[in-house]
């Protein structure tokens, strides 16, 4: 039996993002947020949408966000 039952255990914010084709895996989910909403202020244009859909998919959880029309 576990001594800390696991709803008490940290999850696991590991993230893969994709954007322009660049891949990277994040440690912290939150960090990746912070990263692209910054993106999303500074840039304009088709960039920010990119930006923009990868932080959408982050707020919603996904494991891996990419900014490719699948």
């Amino acid at each position: 039996m576990l001594k800390i039952p696991e709803l008490a255990m940290p999850k696991i914010q590991k993230v893969t993002t994709v954007c322009n084709g660049k891949r990277e895996v994040w440690e912290d989910r939150e960090e990746a947020k912070d990263f692209f909403i910054r993106q999303m202020m500074i840039i304009e244009g088709e960039e920010r949408e990119r930006y923009e859909c990868i932080y959408v998919q982050l707020l919603h959880g996904l494991s891996e966000c990419s900014d490719e029309d699948e």
